[in-house]
C-alpha cells in the first residue's frame, strides 16, 4: 500500500513539474529532435529527418523560440531536398515554400529562406510569381540594403540576358576591320522590329534596376579597398565580406548593361552616345575588378583563418593523445 501511494505521489509531482515547466520541457525535447533530425539529414535519411523536424516545429508553430524557428527552417530544407531528389512530388516544394515563408515572417532578412523560395518557384515553372517575389524584396525598405541590392541585381541580370539575346547574334554582331586593321565588332539593328523594341525595353529596364542597386552601395563597400584585412576581427571580416559580395555582382552587371546600352546606341547610329557609353563601361569594369580584388582578399583571409583553427584543433588533439 505504501509503495502504491509513493507511486501516485511521484506521478503527481511529475505532472505538476511538467505543467509548470511545459515550455522548458518542450525546448529540451525540440532540441533533441533538432539534433537527431540533423544527424538523419546528414545521412540523407530525409523522411526520418522530416518527422523529427515536424515534431519540433509542432511545439512552436509560430516560431517564437529559437528552437521553433530553427525547426521551421530545417523542415523547409528537408522538404526542399526531398523535392530536388524527385521533382514529381511538387507537393513537397509547395510545403517547403510555406515553411520558408513562416521563417521569413519572423525574420524578413533571412536571406537563405528568401532565395530558397525564389528557387523553388522557378523550379515549379512559376516564373511570374518568382519575379513578383524578387521584386517585392527589392522594394521593401525594411530589408537590409545589401539584400535589396542583391534582389535588384537579380532582376537586372535577367534584363541583361534579354538584351544579349538580341545583340549577340550573327545577324546583329558582325566582325569588321577597325581603323588599325584589327578585327572589331560592329552592331547593327535586327531586321525584326519586335526584337529591336524588346532590346530597347530590356536595356532601359536593366539600367533602371542596376542603378537602383548601385545607389544602395554603402560607404563600407566604397571604402573597402582601404581596409586592413588582417586587422579585422572574425566578426568584422564576415560583416565586410557579406556587405561586399552583393555589390561585387551589381558592379559586374552594371558594366555588362552599359555595354548593352552602347551596342544599342551603335545600332541607332548615335556615335557620340556609343563612345561615351564605352568609356563608362570601361570605368564600370574597373570598379568591378577593384571590388572583386577586395572580395578575394577578404575570402582568402577568412579561409586562412578557418584552416589555421582546424590545424590548431588537430594539433591540440594529437598532443592530448
Amino acid at each position: 500500500m505504501r509503495s502504491s501511494r509513493l507511486g501516485i505521489f511521484v506521478l503527481l509531482i511529475t505532472a505538476v513539474f511538467l505543467s509548470t515547466n511545459c515550455s522548458y520541457y518542450n525546448q529540451v525535447m525540440s532540441r533533441k529532435n533538432l539534433v537527431d533530425g540533423s544527424l538523419a539529414y546528414k545521412e540523407r535519411k530525409f523522411e526520418v529527418a522530416e518527422d523529427l523536424f515536424r515534431r519540433a516545429a509542432a511545439r512552436d508553430p509560430e516560431g517564437k523560440t529559437v528552437e521553433g524557428r530553427t525547426a521551421q527552417i530545417f523542415l523547409a530544407r528537408t522538404l526542399h531536398s526531398r523535392f530536388i531528389g524527385d521533382r514529381r512530388h511538387t507537393e513537397l516544394a509547395e510545403e517547403a515554400i510555406a515553411e520558408y515563408k513562416k521563417a521569413l515572417a519572423v525574420d524578413k532578412n533571412d536571406q537563405s529562406s528568401y532565395k530558397a523560395v525564389a528557387s523553388l518557384l522557378d523550379n515549379l515553372g512559376r516564373q511570374d510569381e518568382s519575379q513578383q517575389w524578387v521584386t517585392a524584396r527589392s522594394t521593401d525598405n525594411s530589408i537590409k540594403p545589401e539584400y535589396r541590392a542583391e534582389a535588384l541585381t537579380s532582376l537586372a541580370a535577367k534584363q541583361n540576358t534579354c538584351a544579349n539575346e538580341v545583340t549577340d547574334t550573327p545577324e546583329t554582331k558582325k566582325t569588321v576591320k577597325g581603323k588599325d586593321g584589327k578585327d572589331v565588332f560592329q552592331f547593327t539593328k535586327p531586321a525584326n522590329a519586335a526584337d529591336y523594341e524588346r532590346l530597347k525595353g530590356c536595356v532601359a529596364e536593366g539600367m533602371r534596376l542596376i542603378e537602383q542597386a548601385a545607389a544602395l552601395e554603402p560607404d563600407v563597400v566604397k571604402n573597402a579597398s582601404a581596409a586592413n584585412v588582417s586587422s579585422l576581427t572574425d566578426e568584422q571580416l564576415k560583416a565586410e565580406l557579406d556587405a561586399v559580395k552583393p555589390f561585387e555582382s551589381s558592379r559586374s552587371y552594371r558594366a555588362s548593361l552599359i555595354i548593352q546600352a552602347s551596342r544599342l546606341a551603335e545600332m541607332d547610329g548615335r556615335t557620340a552616345d556609343r563612345d561615351k557609353l564605352k568609356a563608362d563601361a570601361d570605368k564600370a569594369k574597373a570598379d568591378f575588378l577593384a571590388i572583386s580584388e577586395v572580395s578575394k582578399a577578404l575570402q582568402t583571409e577568412a579561409d586562412n583563418r578557418v584552416a589555421a583553427k582546424a590545424a590548431e584543433a588537430n594539433a591540440n588533439a594529437n598532443a592530448a593523445k
